[in-house]
């Protein structure tokens, strides 16, 4: 069956593995390779069955990782063309690791991904969405100010969606951050709040969504009890939580476990 593996997730570093023991696809790698793979072995992975890793924008957060992992594994990179252009020029990529522009469809690890448009603050950024062997699909958007019609159109219909619940406005308001950090998270190109999160999560249950993962969440201005209460909240009006669909928030760092959809 088809797996999310949420190994990390915060502002401080994020990575998601999507397969199974045998074989699947790493999404961004903001941590370092000794974190990365004492994550795995916890969720039972082998290093040998990440096949290639997919990067969602530039930002150290999702890319700390990436010039160790790609020494040590040789594994092939893909993204977008001016996020991979990006990330080799400032040498964030080892030459043993082959790097491919995403472009329609890519095949790997017995799955089909392809790649959607997010608004967020980098050179190219994206999602991506994952049709699993076992004609499942599923998708992970982080890091993106609002939800673009692109954006949209590739999240409705998926069985799963790991989806950015970053900030509660009124801690983010209320916190110490600079004005004008705020104001970038605030902003359509930077994150994802818990209330807008709420109203897209609403739309894709609706449209046959039944596995909620929260992600990418602040630990500065958010709490985890915040992103699901506000998710909840606003859905308990219409659906039955544990019946119409499942919800849960990723941690910060895997204690073992993935979202089996």
């Amino acid at each position: 069956m088809a797996r999310i593996y949420p190994l990390f997730s915060s502002s401080k570093g994020n990575s998601y593995f999507v397969g199974t023991e045998k074989g699947g696809i790493l999404i961004d790698c903001g941590v370092s390779f000794k974190r990365l793979s004492a994550a795995l072995e916890t969720n039972r992975l082998p290093l040998s069955a990440v096949q290639a890793v997919f990067i969602t924008h530039e930002h150290s957060d999702h890319v700390s990782g990436l010039k160790v992992l790609t020494q040590k594994t040789g594994i092939p990179v893909y993204g977008t063309k001016k996020t991979l252009r990006k990330l080799c020029d400032e040498d964030k990529i080892s030459p043993k690791s082959l790097v491919i522009d995403m472009k329609g469809i890519i095949h790997c690890a017995d799955m089909e991904v392809s790649c959607f448009a997010i608004s967020h603050d980098a050179v190219d950024p994206c999602g991506y969405k994952i049709h699993t062997y076992d004609d499942k699909y599923c998708a992970v958007c982080t890091d993106t100010g609002y939800i673009t019609p692109e954006t949209d159109n590739a999240l409705l219909g998926c069985k799963m969606v790991l989806i950015e619940s970053n900030y509660d406005e009124k801690m983010l308001r209320r916190g110490n951050y600079p004005l004008y950090l705020k104001q970038r998270i605030l902003s359509g190109s930077g994150h994802l709040s818990n209330d807008d999160c709420a109203l897209q999560v609403g739309k894709l249950i609706k449209y046959g969504t039944t596995h909620i993962v929260l992600g990418h969440l602040s630990q500065e201005n958010n709490k985890p009890s915040f992103a699901f209460g506000t998710v909840k909240n606003f859905l308990d009006e219409k659906y039955i939580f544990n019946k119409d669909y499942l919800m849960g928030v990723a941690p910060v760092e895997t204690q073992g476990g993935a979202v089996i959809f």
